[in-house]
């Protein structure tokens, strides 16, 4: 027998619940809240769905398609929240100066807010994007894990040497307060650390464990 993620359960029922061009317009500030943060096209939208096990954020080939702050419902207390992709260079400037005042506004205000996933495409050095919400998340001490994504595009062995080579880095610059693995939605590796961060900050890991039988 093994045991099963309490979270697991929470994220197969997800639900989308509104749209947020602005802080007043979201939810109630209450419960348990984690949003994914990234640079656009670093692969949010793949790993939201792959969590959830459903097609709840829309993805493109076309990035910055993420506009508004997106919630999406795990239970009564509980959310996860798609933010909008940063960084793209086809945005038009108003639109990226709206998207970042609301962002800045949203990670600043929200106290239900009780961790950041942080994508990362594997495959490109750390961007000025990564470095500010390093540097916000120790600051403001709000918990903060990173996926490296698209992880499936390398070797295991170079992925390996990236993710320890990233982590050595954030180590060096920020300490151990943010925690980081490697992710890839078509393979679905990284699926259990990334349950794992999302029960502990939304505390359902000390509320015990479902045991299941193993597949056969």
């Amino acid at each position: 027998m093994q045991l099963k993620n309490p979270i697991l359960g929470l994220c197969q029922q997800a639900t989308f619940m509104l749209s947020a061009a602005k802080v007043d317009q979201c939810p109630d500030d209450e419960g348990f809240e984690v949003a994914f943060a990234g640079r656009s096209n670093a692969g949010k939208s793949s790993a939201l769905n792959t969590l959830t096990h459903a097609s709840l954020a829309r993805t493109s080939k076309t990035p910055g398609r993420t506009q508004l702050l997106n919630f999406f419902n795990l239970d009564e207390d509980r959310r996860l929240v798609d933010l909008p992709g940063y960084g793209y260079a086809k945005v038009p400037i108003p639109l990226k100066l709206h998207w970042q005042r609301h962002l800045e506004a949203y990670l600043g205000s929200r106290e239900s807010l009780k961790g950041l996933i942080l994508m990362k495409d594997i495959r490109h050095p750390m961007t000025d994007f990564d470095l500010l919400m390093l540097d916000w998340s120790i600051a403001s001490h709000m918990p903060m894990h990173i996926l490296l994504t698209k992880a499936d595009k390398l070797t295991y062995g170079a992925a390996k040497n990236t993710l320890l080579k990233i982590q050595a880095e954030i180590r060096k610059g920020w300490g151990e307060a943010v925690s980081i693995s490697l992710f890839s939605a078509p393979k679905r590796l990284g699926l259990e650390e990334a349950y794992t961060v999302l029960a502990g900050w939304m505390e359902l890991a000390d509320k015990g464990s479902e045991l299941v039988e193993p597949e056969a």
